[in-house]
């Protein structure tokens, strides 16, 4: 699953192959220097410093976009958005004037990785933080880096910022992320990159066993873990955002639609109506991304039109199970100037 440029065909974070089993596994090899409070990697917090490179389309970088809007980020940490798909190189800053973010001044984001690892040989992923002043890679590693930003960023969180990941929790949050990115997170990936008939069918078994878990945990409770979003909410979002639109026809999830489920299709909505995540999400460029990128899976590169997006705005329902979304914080002020999601790309274009 890659090609000479040394970047994997389905690159969205890490390099992926398929074992000789047929099983699709992803290589969680990343950057890990981090950016932390006393700088003992050599980065040290500091406003206006580095910039948050991600693109809508992509899971896991949609997490930090999410999780620097609920923090109150966006004026510390600036946020550059490649466009919804790549070529074999790299993403790009196809979304910009010229093609080049307007900040780090790079057409692709390879230049960035090239700047501190010269012929970088793995995956060119986003989400990535970039140090600005050299125009170097700091970390791709995306779920180490949604961690710091609410334990190392905290002197620069907005004063009513959520607890996104409070100490008292962490053992259990740290479990339920684990099992979550085991058997939906990736779990969606195995399915729609196996290569092999048997391997399909365990990582789709695992999958819906899994949701099915999440659907019992979640009906009797608002949230994954205690009774306000954490960390681990963000996590399974940025999946069950995406399944109708790309992973029950494109990857082959298909025992149920998430809109069948009727838990976490609550749940779902719920979340997508809380201000920081609906308000993060391009319906467009996640369905381009997906079905134009993954030419093995989709040769013709045809995007779908569908699937209606009104039912996100239905009532859901969850608030008679409690919890507070923000604990004791509150929700995030309107979004950045410059950072909307084209109405058109958003179930409200249907109102």
């Amino acid at each position: 699953m890659r090609d000479d440029s040394g970047m994997s065909k389905t690159n969205d974070a890490g390099g992926t192959y398929v074992n000789p089993g047929g099983e699709f596994t992803r290589d969680q090899r990343y950057i890990a220097t981090r950016i932390t409070a006393d700088g003992r990697d050599g980065y040290p917090v500091e406003p206006g410093r580095y910039r948050l490179v991600a693109s809508r389309a992509c899971p896991w970088a949609s997490r930090m976009v999410i999780i620097r809007r609920l923090l109150g980020l966006e004026d510390v940490l600036s946020l550059g958005l490649a466009g919804p798909t790549h070529d074999k190189r790299s993403w790009t800053f196809d979304l910009d004037p010229g093609g080049r973010d307007p900040v780090l001044g790079i057409e692709r984001l390879q230049e960035a990785y090239f700047a501190r690892f010269p012929g970088y040989e793995r995956g060119i992923t986003v989400p990535a933080i970039v140090d600005v002043p050299t125009g170097q890679v700091v970390t791709n590693d995306y779920a180490r880096m949604s961690l710091d930003l609410s334990t190392e960023w905290t002197a620069y969180h907005r004063p009513d910022a959520p607890r996104l990941y409070p100490e008292e929790l962490r053992e259990e949050i740290d479990e339920v992320n684990r099992v979550v990115f085991t058997d939906v997170n990736n779990g969606v990936y195995r399915c729609g990159f196996a290569g092999s008939q048997e391997a399909y069918a365990r990582a789709y078994k695992r999958l819906f066993d899994r949701l099915d878990w999440l659907s019992a945990r979640l009906e009797g409770q608002r949230y994954l873990v205690g009774d306000s979003i954490t960390e681990a909410d963000v996590r399974l979002f940025t999946t069950l955002v995406r399944f109708d639109p790309v992973y029950h026809g494109h990857f082959k999830c298909n025992r149920q639609k998430l809109t069948e489920m009727p838990v976490l299709w609550a749940y779902a909505r719920d979340l997508f109506q809380t201000p920081g995540f609906g308000d993060t999400v391009d319906f467009e460029q996640i369905k381009e991304h997906y079905y134009v990128v993954h030419r093995d899976i989709n040769p013709t590169g045809i995007v779908p039109i569908g699937p209606d997006l009104s039912g996100w705005l239905d009532p859901h329902g969850r608030e008679s199970l409690g919890g507070r979304p923000f604990g004791n914080g509150a929700p995030p002020g309107p979004v950045s100037a410059g950072e909307t999601v084209p109405v058109e790309h958003t179930p409200y274009a249907a109102i």
